[in-house]
């Protein structure tokens, strides 16, 4: 079975959470898309909780159907075959080990030709993601929605793997090409002037939170597509880019910024892309509200990738 429980059939409650209801998986043999969890907040240097992302994540997808309404009524599940693999090994409190480990899950599911949708977890595990998709795709345009650049060299003297240093890591190992990338809705406070400039200076386009309500979110569409064009993409979402009013639950929250309608908005409206991997990262269940509301959202974040994936796999059927 590649198709979730149905809950007009079996309520929400029963059961054991996967994303979405979907099938538990031990590999990714004939399955389109991975869902993985990446349950390590080693990265984090201020709060600690997103390795309880994954499971609240997969609590709350419970709650989502497979129609979706925004890509002409596009069953999600009749045109890609999903399952949930569970969560990847980590060592906690250590972070080469555990990106290793994550690596080492991924690069199993990448060769099989599988999407992966990495939930976590801190932005720190991207790298490991990143490494895995590069082997089969080589260097990938980065799709990066965030409040923070995650572009820094260090933190704490020497330590050059963290929740804000994987898009540097990632450009200098040639993991990702920043010259068709783009880090979307930066805001906020800075460590130096140069926090903004560093992610130019890599390479990258950068539209701030400030730029994006400015210009709207078509504007902001057609930016996107200037810049990753036809070419593989990974998606990584921060949920610390939406307005900590509608995600509070997060690791690093930065006030102001879009709401949960304005970057749905974003991801509805882009067209299919040439995506290859993707992760939504940076849900801390501990400091979400008693709904549970960025849990959720990060749910919805992950079907309308996902659902962009199949928009773009049924028109290639129908072009055929």
């Amino acid at each position: 079975m590649t198709s979730p429980i149905d809950s007009l059939d079996v309520p929400r409650f029963v059961g054991v959470p996967s994303f979405m209801r979907l099938p538990q998986r031990a590999d990714a043999a004939r399955t389109d898309v991975a869902i993985i969890g990446m349950p390590s907040d080693n990265g984090s240097p201020f709060r600690t909780g997103a390795r309880f992302g994954p499971n609240a994540i997969r609590a709350m997808s419970a709650m989502l159907r497979p129609i979706n309404p925004y890509r002409q009524g596009i069953d999600v599940f009749r045109v890609l075959a999903c399952a949930d693999l569970g969560d990847t090994p980590v060592v906690p409190g250590y972070m080469l080990p555990t990106l290793e480990a994550i690596e080492t899950f991924f690069d199993s599911v990448v060769s099989t030709g599988a999407t992966t949708v990495g939930l976590g977890g801190d932005h720190g595990c991207s790298i490991a993601e990143l490494r895995a998709i590069a082997k089969r795709y080589g260097r990938v345009s980065l799709l990066h929605f965030d409040s923070h650049s995650d572009t820094w060299d260090r933190y704490f003297g020497n330590q050059r793997h963290s929740a804000g240093t994987p898009f540097r890591r990632s450009v200098e190992e040639k993991l990702v090409d920043p010259s068709h990338s783009i880090q979307i809705g930066l805001r906020g406070s800075l460590f130096t002037p140069t926090d903004i400039s560093q992610s130019f200076e890599l390479g990258y386009d950068v539209v701030t939170w400030d730029e994006w309500a400015a210009m709207g979110t078509q504007a902001l569409i057609r930016r996107i597509l200037d810049r990753v064009a036809d070419s593989h993409v990974f998606v990584s979402f921060d949920l610390d880019v939406v307005d900590p009013a509608f995600a509070p639950g997060v690791q690093t929250p930065e006030a102001g910024g879009p709401s949960a309608s304005e970057v749905l908005a974003a991801l509805r409206g882009l067209p299919a892309l040439r995506i290859v991997g993707a992760d939504i990262v940076e849900v801390n269940p501990l400091f979400d509200g008693p709904g549970q509301i960025t849990a959720l959202l990060a749910a919805t974040v992950a079907l309308e990738i996902i659902a962009n994936i199949a928009f773009g796999r049924s028109q290639m059927t129908d072009a055929r």
